[in-house]
């Protein structure tokens, strides 16, 4: 039967994802609107967003955070623009992101060493077989997989290469080793459910060391420029933007990083996102039709957790009916307005990926389950032969 308890909030979209509990449009009533961003109260609420992301994720006093354009995907494509070719590159793939990262390193950079370690979707490449005499790039987290790096143990202190890590989807629900990452970057749309548009990128010493020793041999466009005749563009990490940001989507960010205080800080928050993936847990143990995409534990996401549909008859479909299962539960549970964009990443095995992070109430997780179950007995194969 139809279950009777729905989720209260149904945004289970891995990204934008769900706003945080209690969120309203009020909460963005101190925004610096009508003035420009290099004002003093603009320079001042842009700052105070490097200096809480700094409090929140433990960031050491001596990393730089800099704002800047085009979400993750110009963080991480400015830092790769800028640093990489001092020496041969190692491309971590499991996810279609790394897989996007890899494919403009060989293709647009063109840089002639670089390896690339690959895995499936569910999978980590072998990381004992990373060279760190090299620099390496990877992400922390897959959100289009639902695969996370278990820990930095593998990454040495002592490394000759650069860390460029990309974490959009592990900032502020995983405990990211400052000292293993030389180059970090996440946007505002992921784990805190911030609007769109705009990336971090988070530089250690050594990061900043290359910039000032390094320039490359192609031109870089002034979107990525982070460095001018051998120095760092300081300005950029104090709220100095390269481009002109959005106040509302600035003062949305600090709503959040005020909440993730509230709520404990970055332990708060990785305890939120844990629970939400042990009620799943517990789901996926007692339920015979589904099963984590990531066998491993270890290995598994907390944030955005992806599901493959293991029923004996749906497997038995080939790769189109196994996708057209998966859809119409999605699309069912969205016209039901319980769950919202729970459909897998276009590039991934069919299935559903469902956000998990701290901004979403373990309740809600707990009422979906219930519905998922619903909704596949509706649209299995084995219902319509019936």
């Amino acid at each position: 039967m139809m279950p009777s308890v729905r989720p209260e909030v149904a945004n289970f979209s891995s990204g934008p994802c769900a706003k945080r509990p209690g969120w309203s449009v009020s909460a963005l009533s101190k925004a610096v609107l009508g003035r420009s961003h290099r004002s003093k109260p603009g320079k001042a609420r842009l700052a105070e967003a490097i200096e809480a992301t700094r409090r929140v994720l433990g960031v050491p006093a001596d990393y730089r955070i800099g704002i800047v354009p085009a979400s993750d995907t110009g963080a991480i494509e400015m830092a790769m623009w800028s640093m990489l070719g001092a020496r041969g590159v190692d491309m971590l793939v499991w996810e279609s992101f790394g897989k996007d990262w890899a494919a403009d390193v060989t293709g647009e950079l063109k840089l002639s060493d670089v390896r690339v370690l690959k895995a499936g979707y569910g999978q980590l490449p072998n990381l004992s077989e990373v060279d760190w005499s090299r620099d390496v790039v990877f992400t922390w987290n897959g959100t289009t997989s639902g695969v996370r790096v278990p820990n930095g143990d593998w990454i040495p202190a002592d490394r000759a290469g650069l860390s460029f890590c990309d974490a959009t989807s592990a900032a502020f629900a995983m405990d990211l080793p400052w000292d293993k990452l030389d180059i970090t970057t996440f946007s505002w749309q992921k784990a805190l459910g911030g609007e769109a548009a705009h990336g971090m990128l988070i530089l250690s010493p050594r990061a900043v060391e290359r910039l000032a020793s390094y320039t490359p041999s192609w031109p870089i466009p002034k979107v990525f420029r982070l460095a001018k005749g051998g120095k760092l563009i300081d300005g950029i990490f104090k709220g100095e933007t390269i481009n002109t940001p959005s106040m509302l989507c600035v003062e949305d960010y600090l709503d959040a990083l005020a909440w993730a205080e509230s709520v404990g800080g970055l332990a708060g928050l990785i305890g939120r996102s844990e629970a939400n993936l042990a009620a799943l847990t517990q789901w996926v143990a007692r339920t015979e039709w589904v099963d984590f995409l990531a066998a491993d534990a270890d290995i598994r996401s907390c944030t955005s957790v992806c599901l493959t549909i293991v029923d004996p008859a749906v497997t038995a479909l080939p790769a189109e009916g196994q996708a057209e299962v998966a859809k119409k539960l999605a699309d069912l549970l969205d016209k039901e307005g319980v769950a919202y964009d729970i459909g897998a990443y276009r590039d991934a095995p069919p299935g559903l990926r469902i956000w998990a992070g701290a901004t979403v109430e373990t309740k809600d997780i707990e009422a979906l389950t219930a519905w998922l179950d619903w909704a596949f007995a509706t649209v299995s194969p084995t219902k319509a032969a019936a």
